[in-house]
């Protein structure tokens, strides 16, 4: 077969700021996919691209064209309303636990295919491993029948889907390439819009434990995303929040699990709560179901039937124990004042260290590591009381631990500035 393009043309054209065409843009992602480009070549497109930009007709044609690449799944048989959320991840983001069995609980669909945690952000399926017997793929067939019977679902996506996909995104992460807007938008539409769902609802971070720490371009990805939402016709919305100091205060795995259970049972922590209210409103409305009485549903225990019966057609068992850390380590106050500085990031990366996270994806993580926090940004403390516990199986993993969390968590006096990074949901778009 004659190819019709020389990819290294395109390299260049890109490189020196030019834009390609959509037939280019199909053959490229085509090409690569099929292994007649080979990685070096696309690693020196997509730092083309990191560093020259994308039109957005050609982020636009480059999303279709790694759905092209692979399968797309078709809900219109399950005769229910189908919406989904994506987060772009974070410290202590558990907001998918409790959200789709509550979204689920009005009788609407929510397809959640989720991933793992890589770096100090952790991963939805880790989390869920924590449950014993919970296992996280699925059949084609077992998926829809939970879909139809339950009506939430969080499952491994197949390789099926976007698969062009896939393997750009592996080669992102060694390239330096990750931090581009047009590739990171692509890439979390490309398998949003195969996944088949009608609407989709975008929690996108800013702030310290974001994968976008700067809020401008955290407004910058949402609003890419969402016009490729719409231009799909799937419908979409944005929420941008804010990952200055952790979610909740749980972070690892089965610490998590344990909070949204919580959740669910009408209490857990304020901001947990909030969001999950505020992304499961958004949800209903695009499903149809504007009016919805999401506090009710925590309250009256709808919400909860739902995930025990979810996390059961998955083979876990809601009953059970969670992993038990066979060591922690207790942190105190040195001297009492005001926590004026709770970053996310340090946090992160101790509860990576202590085995909650992974380095690299084949990496095992630790269920029961990770990190309780005691204490809240703003709160006022005395020397002497209990900040942040840590939790690990293997004492050694402490030191390193806490020297991450070296100066992280600050305590002021009662008349310093506090850096929360504002509200928690800075805005919407939509």
């Amino acid at each position: 077969m004659v190819e019709p393009y020389d990819v290294v043309d395109l390299i260049r054209a890109k490189r020196d700021g030019g834009s390609l065409d959509t037939a280019q843009i199909d053959w490229l992602v085509d090409a690569y996919t099929r292994g007649v480009v080979a990685d070096e070549q696309m690693s020196a497109w997509a730092m083309a691209v990191f560093i020259r930009g994308m039109a957005p007709r050609e982020i636009k044609d480059l999303t279709l064209a790694m759905i092209a690449s692979g399968e797309r799944l078709d809900f219109s048989g399950i005769g229910k309303a189908t919406t989904d959320k994506h987060s772009t991840g974070g410290v202590g983001d558990k907001i998918t636990l409790p959200l789709a069995p509550l979204v689920a609980s009005f009788g609407v669909a929510v397809p959640q295919l989720s991933g793992r945690g890589l770096g100090h952000t952790g991963g939805t399926l880790d989390k869920l491993e924590s449950i014993p017997g919970w296992r996280a793929r699925l059949t084609n067939d077992e998926f829809l029948a939970q879909l139809r019977d339950v009506g939430a679902v969080i499952s491994a996506a197949g390789s099926g889907l976007a698969p062009a996909d896939g393997k750009l995104y592996a080669l992102r992460d060694t390239t330096g390439t990750v931090e581009c807007i047009p590739l990171i938008a692509s890439s979390i539409m490309s398998k949003k819009i195969a996944e088949g769902t009608s609407s989709l609802v975008l929690d996108v971070k800013f702030g310290s434990g974001a994968f976008l720490q700067d809020p401008g371009m955290g407004r910058r990805l949402a609003e890419t995303m969402v016009q490729l939402g719409k231009d799909a016709g799937v419908g979409t919305v944005a929420l941008l929040t804010n990952m200055q100091t952790p979610l909740g205060l749980a972070i690892g795995n089965a610490n998590e699990v344990r909070e949204s259970v919580e959740v669910l049972a009408g209490g857990g922590p304020a901001d947990v709560v909030e969001l999950t209210l505020a992304l499961a409103r958004e949800m209903l409305a695009l499903a149809g179901l504007p009016d919805a009485d999401v506090e009710g549903h925590l309250r009256g225990g709808q919400a909860m039937d739902t995930w025990r019966a979810m996390i059961r057609a998955q083979g876990g068992d809601p009953d059970a124990a969670l992993p038990a850390p066979a060591e922690s380590e207790t942190v105190a106050a040195e001297r009492s004042g005001r926590i004026v500085d709770l970053p996310a990031l340090p946090f992160g990366i101790a509860a990576w260290r202590l085995g909650a996270g992974r380095a690299r994806k084949e990496d095992p993580v630790v269920h029961a590591a990770g990190i309780d926090l005691h204490v809240r940004i703003g709160d006022l403390v005395e020397a002497g009381q209990p900040l942040y516990t840590l939790h690990a199986n293997d004492p050694a993993r402490f030191a390193r631990a806490t020297e991450a969390l070296e100066g992280a968590l600050v305590i002021g006096a009662d008349e310093d500035p506090v850096n929360d990074g504002g509200p928690l949901i800075a805005d919407r778009v939509a």
